[in-house]
């Protein structure tokens, strides 16, 4: 990680994101005097579990995933995080180290705000606080419907949960991008690579999608909706 080698406009980043939104010139003054830019490289570990927090984390662009590791070297995917996103707030609150791995899947431009910048700035702001606690309420909503998908879903649903998280309402036909490669996606919902692929193949088979490298073209959404339902 390094510093980007053009200025950066701190403080005009920070206006634009919907943590911050609703902040007067004052109080996003205060926090770009505390925040700066990070340049990382795609492949790049941004920190490690067990490593002390130094404050938050935001993405400008780029694509980061959160990880767990076991001990063996398995890994397992919890968040792929995209622009406007923000990571690493639940170990400030908690004055604790990382319980993730941040590593960045695309070459990124993150914004680092200091634990006491953001901090500081939350005495003075409850807009700010009631930002944060909803962003972190999210997270466990998200972390308790992971759970139940691995407990009572099979991984064709799950797949087919992933390619129509994104359903326009009303749609009959979706093409979806993936994100990430298949072992970062597959990982995201608890599956081996070989596992995710052979259920892609399987559902390509029967005509209810088709595969074009990281494109997913979904002919009748209702359709594969009802096939792992």
């Amino acid at each position: 990680m390094h510093r980007p080698e053009n200025p950066i406009d701190t403080g005009g980043l920070l206006v634009n994101v919907p943590l911050f939104n609703g902040l007067d010139h004052r109080e996003v003054a205060r926090i770009a005097a505390g925040t700066q830019p990070v340049a990382v490289a795609r492949g790049e570990v941004i920190y490690r579990e067990g490593e002390t927090p130094t404050g938050l984390h935001l993405i400008v662009y780029g694509q980061v995933k959160l990880a767990l590791h076991s001990l063996q070297g398995s890994e397992k995917v919890l968040e792929i995080l995209e622009a406007g996103e923000t990571f690493g707030e639940a170990e400030l609150f908690l004055d604790d180290h990382y319980t993730l791995t941040a590593q960045a899947l695309k070459e990124s431009l993150l914004l680092h705000i200091s634990r006491a910048t953001l901090l500081d700035e939350l005495d003075r702001d409850p807009l700010l606080v009631r930002k944060m606690i909803t962003g972190l309420c999210q997270r466990v909503h998200q972390v308790i419907s992971d759970v139940e998908a691995c407990s009572l879903y099979s991984g064709c649903r799950r797949v087919v949960d992933y390619l129509l998280r994104s359903q326009p309402d009303g749609s009959r036909a979706l093409t979806v991008t993936l994100p990430a490669t298949k072992y970062v996606i597959a990982s995201r919902l608890s599956l081996t690579q070989e596992a995710f692929s052979r259920i892609l193949n399987e559902l390509s088979v029967r005509g209810l999608i088709a595969v074009e490298a990281r494109r997913i073209h979904i002919p009748d959404v209702a359709r594969l909706r009802a096939y792992a339902a």
